[in-house]
């Protein structure tokens, strides 16, 4: 064994992932210990978690929750009752999930100020098309974000292409800069925007960095906020993963944002990691998309993002310096069509995300065209792909061949001989791993984000994404949806029935779980 192998070894017994790990496990094994002593030793304690557990199930029953949610939690009531009973109470009862979503909204009350719908925008918009106006009604009640013209968008096909603009858009910074990602890992990519944001600092640019805590368990050291603000960088992780068992911990921050002078923006679904440019091959081509946007809807991600930080901070930091920035250079934007950047947030119980890919899929005349890496799907969004389907629409998905999670890609495969029986097409991107978010309908609707179709996406993260009504931009999804289909393998029923019985049997018992993964 080399030196380079041995402080690897090193690093992993006795790094922070490694004490995370075992301490988490040591709890879980507390618990189970706890289950284990009232099912063997205390037949009345037992009896009354089984009656606790019937009376749960009523409850769940009754919940105005998802149905796939509360299957889940079912199952493991009545198969196990004492230990599904505690589980779920233990989940529903978590005190600093509670405290986290009340911030959580008044920060939501005091931004809203900064996000007041123009009425003049929603009549031009009502005036094109009802159903799209009560789209962005339904996300700026729900959601608290706007929709807007005076915007342009550009769409990026590929993660190389969009490196090259991030860095010449960094490149023009003078006020300030935010970025916001779900991953970050040391590299070409990563040291290349580095570079671009030490030295706007140096030149006087604010630069604030909020990533999501579970890069510090392999990608970025513990410290690593600190080693940024010796920078100049204004630094935080979201919600780092600590040695204790809460459900929080579950909430992660999977959008990706960057915020520069109020007149810029970008999203969409690449990190900042070298395989998002495929300077790093991990499962083949690694095919991802993004947007720029410029012009007013841009104070929708600077508040977006604000609000996130400020979860966090002892001193809220104020939005008005920020939402007010950029605001001559956002009266020239331009741009035709309507432009709605909106975020998800699994604290207020509203999947926004999940509802707009359902409008688009029940109100699609010809066509819906999806990119997606995870197909986690619960009743509702089945219902809505096949019926659309079934109605005449066409419904395609594109799908990883190369997938990253296997588990996740053998969950996939369930959900195929249901939809392809309805209608839908599937197809497989054979040269590699698809991880683009992206809706596109009638040559008239898209949205590109950071919104997987998985439970995780739709219910657990915060996400975030851009609507567009009629804009060019729309065409250049499409065409790239396109593009990308010509690189694909249909799939057919007779590949459903070929698949060995030991994934579809992996599958099915992992449907029973899907909803809380």
């Amino acid at each position: 064994m080399d030196v380079k192998q041995k402080k690897g070894l090193q690093r992993l017994v006795f790094g922070r992932t490694t004490f995370v790990i075992l301490f988490l496990l040591i709890q879980l094994g507390i618990l189970l210990g706890i289950v284990k002593y009232i099912s063997e030793y205390s037949l009345a304690v037992y009896m009354m978690f089984d009656l606790l557990g019937a009376v749960t199930c009523v409850y769940i029953i009754n919940k105005p929750e998802n149905p796939s949610f509360k299957l889940s939690w079912m199952f493991p009531i009545l198969v196990f009752p004492v230990f599904g009973t505690l589980l779920y109470f233990f989940v529903e009862l978590q005190v600093g999930q509670i405290v986290i979503a009340r911030r959580s909204r008044r920060f939501a009350d005091e931004s809203a100020r900064f996000l007041e719908q123009d009425p003049g925008t929603v009549r031009r918009l009502e005036a094109q098309d009802g159903q799209a106006a009560n789209l962005a009604a339904y996300v700026k009640i729900q959601g608290g974000f706007p929709v807007y013209q005076n915007t342009s968008a550009r769409y990026f096909s590929t993660g190389e292409e969009m490196f090259e603009q991030l860095k010449a858009e960094l490149e023009k910074a003078e006020r300030f800069i935010f970025l916001e990602y779900f991953i970050v890992e040391r590299g070409e990519m990563w040291n290349a925007i580095l570079e671009i944001l030490e030295r706007k600092v140096r030149e006087g640019v604010e630069v604030r960095f909020m990533y999501d805590g579970m890069c510090s368990l392999v990608l970025l050291p513990w410290r690593y906020p600190e080693e940024m603000e010796a920078h100049g960088i204004r630094c935080r992780q979201f919600a780092p993963i600590r040695p204790a068992l809460s459900t929080y911990q579950n909430n992660r921050d999977h959008r990706k944002i960057v915020v520069i002078d109020g007149r810029t923006a970008f999203t969409g679904g690449i990190n900042l990691a070298d395989e998002y440019i495929n300077r790093k091959l991990r499962f083949g081509y690694w095919k991802d998309v993004g947007i720029q946007i410029q012009g007013d809807a841009v104070k929708n991600f600077t508040v977006m993002f604000l609000q996130l930080w400020n979860l966090w901070e002892k001193q809220p930091v104020p939005y008005e310096p920020y939402v007010r920035a950029g605001e001559e250079e956002r009266q020239e934007a331009g741009g035709q069509g309507f432009v709605l950047p909106f975020g998800d947030s699994p604290l207020d119980h509203e999947p926004v995300g999940k509802r707009v890919y359902l409008d688009m899929l029940n109100t699609a005349r010809r066509y819906v065209h999806i990119m997606t890496p995870y197909l986690i799907l619960d009743d509702e969004l089945i219902g809505s792909l096949v019926f659309a389907a079934k109605r005449g629409v066409d419904v395609s998905i594109l799908m990883p061949h190369i997938p990253d999670k296997k588990y996740a890609f053998i969950l996939a495969h369930t959900y195929y001989p249901q939809l392809l029986a309805a209608g839908v097409k599937i197809y497989e991107f054979t040269p590699g791993f698809i991880h683009a978010k992206v809706f596109v309908s009638d040559d008239e609707k898209a949205v590109v984000g950071s919104i997987n179709l998985d439970f995780r996406s739709l219910y657990h993260h915060f996400e975030c994404a851009v609507y567009l009504y009629r804009s060019p931009a729309i065409a250049d999804v499409e065409r790239d949806f396109q593009d990308t289909r010509s690189l694909c393998q249909p799939v057919s029923m007779e590949d459903c029935r070929r698949r060995p019985l030991r994934q579809k049997a992996a599958g099915w018992a992992l449907r029973l779980i899907a909803p809380l993964m």
